[in-house]
Order: C-alpha cells, then sequence, then structure tokens
C-alpha cells in the first residue's frame, strides 16, 4: 500500500492502492506515518509524496466501516492528526503531486506538506454532502483562510469540485502545471532542495509555520527572522554560501547544522 524509496537524498513516498483511488484505512495510515519515521532516520533532505494511477487519494477508506459503530475520534483525532502533525514537522522540505481525486483525508496530506504541485485535472473540494458528513482533516481552515467564508460554504453546501488550475488560482497550492508534466516538475524541485541549504529552509518553514499557527505579527515575525538569521551564521552551509557567492562559484551545501 505504502511505497519509500530513498535516491540521492530524496525520499519518495507512494501511496499505492490505485484500484481504491489510494484511499487510507487504519492500517495505510499507520504505514504512512511509519514511511515518514524511516525517512527521517535516514536523514533525507527532502521528500516527495504522491499517489499511484489517477489519483491522489479520494480520502478515508469507508469501504468497511459501519456507520453505526464508527470511531470517528479514533480515526481522525487518533490516528489522522497526529500523522498529519509529523508531515508538518517533517526534518526537511517536503513535496507532494496532487492528482486527481485530492478529496477529505486526502486534502489533509497536502495540507501538511510544504510545496504541493497540482495538476490541471486534479479535483479538490469538499465531497461529503453526499454522505451526511463534513469536511475534516483541516479542511476548513484551509479553505476559510484562502477563499472566505461565503466560498468555503458554497463548497461545502454543493460538492462542487475546484479544478487543479481554480485552486492554485484561488491560492490553496503553489504551482498547477498539465497532467504529464507534474510529476517531474515536482521531482525536480524536490532534488534541488535536497541539494540545498537545508538549515535555512528549515528555518523558514519554522518562520512559516509560526504565521500560521500563532498568528504573529509582522514585527514578531521579522524578530524571529533575525534571531533565525543570527543562528544560520554558525552553519556551514552559511559560511560555504558566502564563500561561493566571493569566489564566484557554485555552492556545495551539505545541509548540516
Amino acid at each position: 500500500m505504502i511505497r519509500l524509496t530513498i535516491t540521492d537524498g530524496v525520499a519518495e513516498i507512494v501511496l499505492d492502492a490505485p484500484e481504491k483511488l489510494n484511499s487510507l484505512d487504519p492500517t495505510a495510515v499507520a504505514e504512512l506515518s511509519a514511511a515518514y519515521d524511516e525517512a527521517a532516520a535516514a536523514g533525507v533532505r527532502a521528500l516527495l509524496l504522491r499517489g499511484e494511477g489517477r489519483a491522489f487519494c479520494a480520502g478515508r477508506d469507508i469501504s468497511g466501516v459501519d456507520p453505526r459503530e464508527d470511531d470517528v475520534i479514533g480515526y481522525l483525532e487518533g490516528l489522522i492528526e497526529p500523522l498529519m502533525k509529523k508531515m508538518s514537522e517533517f526534518p526537511a522540505p517536503t513535496f507532494a503531486v496532487a492528482t486527481g481525486a485530492c478529496l477529505g483525508v486526502g486534502l489533509g496530506l497536502l495540507i501538511a506538506t510544504d510545496v504541493v504541485y497540482v495538476a490541471e485535472s486534479a479535483k479538490i473540494g469538499s465531497p461529503f454532502a453526499n454522505l451526511g458528513a463534513t469536511l475534516d482533516s483541516g479542511g476548513h481552515a484551509l479553505f476559510f483562510e484562502r477563499l472566505g467564508a461565503h466560498r468555503t460554504l458554497d463548497l461545502i453546501y454543493t460538492g462542487r469540485l475546484m479544478s487543479g488550475t481554480e485552486a492554485v488560482t484561488a491560492g490553496l497550492f503553489s504551482q498547477v502545471l498539465p497532467d504529464d508534466e507534474v510529476l517531474a516538475a515536482a521531482q525536480q524541485a524536490a532534488s534541488k532542495a535536497a541539494i540545498g541549504a537545508t538549515q535555512a529552509f528549515l528555518a523558514s518553514k519554522r518562520l512559516v509555520a509560526d504565521l500560521r499557527d500563532q498568528r504573529i505579527g509582522l514585527w514578531a515575525s521579522m524578530s524571529d527572522e533575525n534571531r533565525a538569521q543570527a543562528a544560520l551564521c554558525d552553519t556551514s552551509d552559511y559560511r560555504e554560501g558566502f564563500a561561493s557567492f566571493q569566489e564566484k562559484r557554485r555552492p556545495n551545501f551539505t545541509g548540516k547544522a
């Protein structure tokens, strides 16, 4: 169900259940969490997440769920929320490829990823109107922050799905690309990040997370930036970056603290 490969400092994690649009049952969630742990332990300097087949992830696998006995809290709060936090805090830049259905938990996986490249034909929104359920996995926060209350509730009430182009135009994710180009573009970006100044990237990742989660203002963020920059002065990559600029050559970053 979940495949992990590591090549040249880049971990690629694949949701590999195309016959069910890569929907996730509790076992698959546990496997996905373990894959992130393994990639972190290997010290990779970038990570790429994608789905096999025509969808990224259609959400939770409810094929065998009895709604009268459904442990929603156990699945969402006990499994998905810890997984998303682990993904968000991964100690390297992370990328995802959004193709086909990106719904429910699948949308949550994208929310927890640093950079999302979206195929033009991707389908993003809230499909829960026909299930008697509500949007989960952080979807309300993402849509409200980027789309506002009216557009958020319009998507939820109607069940209309946005195309990849519409989602990126609305500011939900990073870039939209033709379906046959999106994977290669994301792989290239991850490979480039893997030879970059990892500690500087992680500093920016923490700064952005604080802006998102703590809602700190301009001056507080500037103060945090100043301290992050000062801390980076002690890294080998900072010294290498300055030396390569002064010597007019390409830098050779190691990513080490």
